[in-house]
């Protein structure tokens, strides 16, 4: 079964001997790819929507998966139970896995590994994992079709991090790399884009642009 680039990523970097719940799991592709691997994964697919269940199912029918891929259809973490260690949440917007978090906050004193993957707000997710008790333990740009995304894995326990930390992500500022330097390229251009477009009002909004284009140019200069 075919399974894009970003799911691809974020299964082979599940630890060996998980128990996982793919939360949004859609049509379980990365589940079956899960299990698959034979780390002695334990993958429980998980939506809140019929449509997905469905092909969920489907698809672990095709694959001849039923009774190894559990299939749980609930609410965000409402489907969490306490033999779960590893959290997976992709393909959605960064304010949403936060107020899915937020929902179910006693989880989150329970789960040692989240792995997510936001499609904005990365900033606010990174900063939000890291105030509730887990530190960013890896981070991988992953390419799939002309989008870049990212991929954090968040474990449990205390760092500190700077702004600049959580602007770009302390682990990417160690990596860098071709696919770094073109994300922030964007991010820099869709700035400028902004600034231009503003009225002459928002100075403090055009300063703060202006400031975070600088951080960029130097980081992808060095």
């Amino acid at each position: 079964m075919k399974i894009n680039s970003r799911l691809k990523t974020i299964g082979d970097l599940v630890e060996k001997d998980s128990i996982c719940l793919d939360v949004g799991c859609d049509h379980a592709l990365l589940d079956i790819y899960l299990v698959k691997q034979k780390k002695n994964i334990k993958a429980i697919a998980s939506d809140i929507a019929d449509g997905p269940i469905e092909a969920a199912k489907n698809n672990i029918k095709r694959e001849k998966l039923e009774g190894i891929i559990e299939i749980r259809q609930g609410d965000g973490l409402s489907t969490y139970t306490n033999d779960i260690n590893t959290i997976i949440i992709s393909g959605m917007g960064g304010r949403n896995i936060i107020g899915i978090c937020k929902y179910k906050k006693d989880v989150l004193k329970k789960v040692n590994t989240f792995i997510v993957s936001p499609n904005n707000y990365q900033e606010d997710v990174k900063k939000y994992f890291t105030k509730n008790g887990f530190y960013i333990e890896n981070e991988e740009f992953v390419r799939d079709n002309r989008f870049i995304y990212q991929i954090i894995i968040f474990k449990k326990g205390k760092r500190k991090y700077t702004k600049k930390d959580y602007f770009f992500g302390p682990i990417f500022l160690i990596k860098k790399g071709p696919l770094f330097r073109e994300y922030y390229e964007r991010e820099k251009k869709s700035r400028e884009i902004l600034i231009s477009l503003l009225p002459k009002n928002y100075r403090y909004k055009k300063y703060k642009l202006k400031k975070e284009i600088q951080m960029i140019q130097n980081e992808i200069e060095d």
